[in-house]
């Protein structure tokens, strides 16, 4: 087994260039090129197949398929299997910021704020990104009811 701290520090890492493409270099052909691309996504899955595959026992097992906040909590005083669920959270927030991404990049919507929030408390990025979606509806609703009322 590799070490888990490099490991863990390495898959942090990894994924800070791709959110700070996103977030600072937004209309970059480059990060288009790379965001599009399922690669990261691809390599990211294999880290955690790798680590979930070692933190797996009876036990551990048990806690994931019959989930009870106690038998999680347990399971998760395993570094292993921490290091396997923050992984699981580096894949899942990176995706949903990059649907995020190419919403934005699709529509329009300016996406920076929400996802500077999905790196640090992914939701919360989600739901940022369906309320400016919806305040910018509204704002265009409004604004086409003004120019068709003059």
């Amino acid at each position: 087994m590799m070490n888990l701290d490099l490991l863990f520090t390495s898959a942090n890492l990894f994924v800070l260039p791709f959110w700070a493409l996103i977030i600072l270099l937004p209309n970059w052909n480059v990060t288009r090129r790379i965001i599009g691309s399922p690669i990261p996504f691809m390599l990211l899955a294999a880290l955690y197949l790798y680590l979930l595959s070692g933190a797996i026992d009876p036990e551990t097992a048990k806690a994931l398929s019959n989930p009870k906040l106690a038998d999680l909590a347990s399971a998760f005083g395993n570094l292993q299997v921490t290091a396997a669920g923050w992984v699981h959270f580096l894949v899942m927030d990176l995706f949903v910021g990059r649907w995020i991404y190419l919403e934005g990049q699709g529509t329009g919507v300016w996406t920076a704020h929400s996802l500077v929030l999905c790196v640090f408390v992914g939701p919360l990025g989600l739901l940022s990104h369906f309320i400016t979606v919806g305040v910018r509806q509204l704002l265009s609703t409004k604004t086409s009811e003004v120019v068709s009322e003059t």
